[in-house]
């Protein structure tokens, strides 16, 4: 593979890279090296690469399998647990339903979460996210439906409760 056909082939997925791996490790700096890293190594190995039938289902499997090992390696699951439980009990201003519904979606288990961010964020279809993460595609309806119960459900009580608040101000 020279550089032009990596440039087409494998350069073109660094931002939908990117972006899954900043949805895993929240961190922007660290889902950037980390997408630079697996970069790095394609380059490395590209002559290897063009045996691979879906490249980009590849990357976004070699992002994943990077991500949950630097999450593991820092410990960062105990301290984002931790976080999670302080950012549940804020009130939240109904303006910031996107930023609500990212807190959602980085709470959810890392399946759902990985699994709605390669649907609804980067719009991948079924197949592909069944590649990408190494699943059957039973289990990967299964998570997305799990995943968007749980944020309508969670968007809905806050609904509701905003709405009971109107009413008795208004």
């Amino acid at each position: 593979m020279n550089q032009d056909t990596f440039k087409k082939t494998v350069f073109v997925l660094k931002d939908s890279m990117y972006r899954f791996a900043k949805r895993i490790l929240i961190d922007e700096d660290e889902a950037y090296d980390l997408v630079q890293e697996i970069m790095m190594k394609f380059w490395q190995r590209r002559e290897e690469l063009a045996t691979v039938s879906n490249i980009e289902a590849f990357a976004m499997r070699c992002v994943r399998n990077d991500a949950m090992n630097r999450l593991k390696r820092a410990k960062v699951v105990q301290l984002y647990q931790r976080n999670l439980s302080e950012t549940a009990v804020q009130v939240y201003d109904p303006a910031l339903t996107k930023e609500l519904i990212h807190q959602m979606i980085n709470a959810l288990p890392a399946k759902q979460k990985m699994v709605m961010h390669l649907r609804d964020v980067e719009d991948y279809d079924i197949a592909e996210i069944c590649e990408s993460m190494d699943m059957e595609e039973s289990a990967v309806r299964v998570n997305l439906m799990r995943a968007r119960q749980k944020i309508k459900g969670q968007l809905q009580k806050i609904f509701d409760y905003e709405k009971r608040q109107i009413n008795r101000n208004g």
